[in-house]
């Protein structure tokens, strides 16, 4: 008689969450219009929303979080440009060379010398150097924050330090843009509300697909003048979608459930305070990235999925990243798989 196979545990990423009924209901009722031509109503709902919450004056609804990025990318830069972020940062390694390819920019990746995500401001003022050199010398022109630090475990960059950043580019000369695909995870870290991390940045992109179940759907936010320019932009790339109000529902019950991003958080130190227990090398989850650190990277990921566990390598470790789909009964299935070996 053979054993019956062991259930998927999903650690994937929080995108692989699935709508619940609420947020199909909502998406069914939704009130919609040609967005292309004149406008869906429930789309500028959400843009309004959004804006509001991010502190920013306007934002525009895009289909995905690499467009919104793109956007301001595209609209910040011209070609030859170089542009800073902090090493790891999505936007120079998981947006498929997009910011060189199409935004014409090269980016220069800063060291996290100030922790896991982060750059000093020594650091970033000695990546600027010199603001304004000789007319042959290289143009750097923007400086590209995240919060949270995908590849560095969800790592959370605070309110202070951000200011500090935001201070050195700014007298340089910069624009600066935040990459907050997961900005709700640091904003409930933190305790603080999600445009107090947003102060001083010239435009900012938020993720409604990050844990809180959307099924789709970010926001590039910046002044009214920029978000004018940025749906010209969305346009040419292919993101005139028309009648997004179905998509943009889901998107307003996400940010309806900001607040349940803590238990997943939760779950997360408890992942990570088992792994510890086992004897394996993690990190101190900030938010709802747990990394492991493995010799055998390849061995360790095929004995994972023996057990039934799915997961990503990331950046040399093994991620995995809760979400609202995963319960803490999972978290402790998965503690007893790996102790057990299945």
């Amino acid at each position: 008689m053979t054993s019956s196979p062991l259930s998927l545990i999903d650690f994937r990423s929080d995108t692989v969450t699935r709508p619940d009924d609420v947020m199909r209901q909502a998406m069914a009722n939704a009130e919609v219009g040609d967005n292309v031509l004149d406008g869906d109503p429930t789309v500028t709902a959400l843009e309004q929303r959004a804006a509001k919450v991010l502190g920013m004056p306007a934002a525009l609804w895009t289909p995905t979080g690499t467009m919104a990025n793109l956007i301001a990318l595209c609209l910040h830069l011209q070609r030859g440009d170089r542009f800073l972020a902090p090493r790891g940062a999505h936007v120079i390694t998981d947006e498929l060379g997009s910011a060189a390819w199409l935004a014409g920019g090269m980016a220069e990746a800063l060291e996290h010398d100030a922790g896991p995500g982060r750059p000093t401001p020594d650091t970033l003022s000695a990546a600027i150097g010199i603001p304004r050199g000789p007319y042959y010398a290289l143009r750097t022109p923007l400086l590209c924050l995240e919060n949270t630090h995908n590849s560095a475990g969800g790592a959370v960059t605070p309110p202070d330090e951000h200011a500090q950043l935001v201070a050195v580019a700014k007298e340089a000369g910069l624009t600066v843009h935040l990459d907050g695909a997961r900005i709700w995870h640091a904003a409930i870290a933190l305790g603080v509300p999600p445009a107090a991390l947003t102060v001083g940045a010239d435009t900012v992109s938020a993720c409604f697909s990050k844990g809180l179940g959307a099924p789709v759907g970010s926001v590039v936010a910046g002044s009214p003048e920029f978000v004018e320019k940025a749906r010209r932009m969305r346009q040419m790339l292919g993101g005139g979608v028309r009648q997004g109000g179905v998509l943009a529902a889901a998107g307003l019950v996400a940010l309806d459930r900001v607040g349940d991003l803590a238990e997943t958080h939760e779950n997360a130190t408890r992942l990570a305070a088992g792994f510890a227990e086992h004897g394996w090398e993690v990190n101190t989850p900030e938010t709802n990235i747990v990394q492991v650190t493995a010799p055998d990277l390849v061995g360790r990921l095929a004995w994972l999925d023996r057990l039934g566990i799915q997961v990503l390598p990331s950046a040399g470790r093994i991620r995995f990243v809760l979400h609202r789909d995963l319960s803490a009964a999972d978290v402790e299935e998965t503690i007893d798989r790996i102790k057990t070996g299945g």
